[in-house]
C-alpha cells in the first residue's frame, strides 16, 4: 500500500498518551490519536465524526531530531468547577513539551484516503497544531510528493532527512502486530474521549541523506 509522510517540526510539541487534571504528559514521539486529531482538523471533520477510516490507516514516525524534554508550571484563576457550581480560586498544572523536535511520520493505507489528507494539509480547514493548541507547526506539515508508492517502513527509510544534523542513525517508531510494546492512543471517538490499544515497535534505520523537502 502507498504510504502519506508528514513533517511534525516546531519550536514545541507535545503527544499525550496519560494526562489527567494537572499533570499533562508527552511521550517522546508523536501519537496516533494526535496524528489523526491534526488530520481531522486538516479535513474539518467535526469531533463527533466518524474516524474509523483513519484509525485504520498504520502509521510509523521516524525521529529525525529527539527535541529536549521540558515543562512548564501553567497557573490559571477562576476555573469553574466539575459539578458547574461556582469556582477555583487557582489551579497549578505541570505539562511537558518537547523542544525543537523534527519528526517525519508515515500513514499507510488506500491511495483515495491519503491524496484527500495530503490535500487537505495544503489547505487546512482549521488551524494545525503538535499535540495543544498552543503549539502551531514551525514549517508546513505537508510534503512535496508526500504520498509516495511504497510501504511504510521503504518510505521512512528512503525520504531524504528533514534536519542536515542527523546521528549515524535514527529511531523509528512502527505499528505492528507482533510489537514488544502497547500504545493506547488509537481514537474511537474524540467526542467522547474514547481509545483503543494498538501494538508498536521501536528500532533504529541508518539515517538518510538530507535534502530540503
Amino acid at each position: 500500500m502507498p504510504t502519506l509522510l508528514l513533517r511534525l517540526q516546531a519550536p514545541m510539541q507535545s503527544w499525550g498518551v496519560s494526562s489527567h487534571f494537572t499533570s499533562r504528559d508527552t511521550t517522546r514521539e508523536p501519537t496516533k490519536s494526535g496524528v489523526i486529531g491534526l488530520i481531522c482538523a486538516a479535513l474539518g471533520r467535526p469531533r463527533d465524526a466518524d474516524i474509523s477510516d483513519l484509525a485504520a490507516l498504520k502509521m510509523g514516525v521516524r525521529v529525525d531530531r529527539e527535541g529536549i524534554l521540558q515543562n512548564d508550571f501553567h497557573v490559571a484563576q477562576d476555573i469553574l468547577l466539575a459539578l458547574g457550581k461556582g469556582t477555583k480560586d487557582t489551579e497549578i498544572s505541570d505539562r511537558y513539551y518537547l523542544s525543537d523536535a523534527v519528526f517525519l511520520v508515515g500513514l499507510e493505507g488506500p491511495q483515495a484516503l491519503l491524496e484527500e489528507i495530503q490535500t487537505a494539509l495544503k489547505a487546512p480547514h482549521w488551524m494545525l497544531y503538535l499535540g495543544r493548541k498552543a503549539y502551531p507547526p514551525g514549517k508546513p506539515v505537508w510534503v512535496q510528493n508526500g504520498v509516495r508508492d511504497e510501504p511504510l517502513l521503504q518510505a521512512l527509510k528512503t525520504v531524504p532527512a528533514l534536519v542536515s544534523d542527523l546521528e549515524e542513525s535514527v529511531r523509528v517508531v512502527l505499528e505492528s502486530d507482533v510489537g514488544a510494546f502497547v500504545r493506547v492512543d488509537v481514537p474511537i471517538s474524540f467526542a467522547e474521549r474514547r481509545f483503543s490499544s494498538r501494538r508498536i515497535q521501536m528500532g533504529r534505520i541508518d539515517s538518510p541523506s538530507y535534502q530540503e523537502v
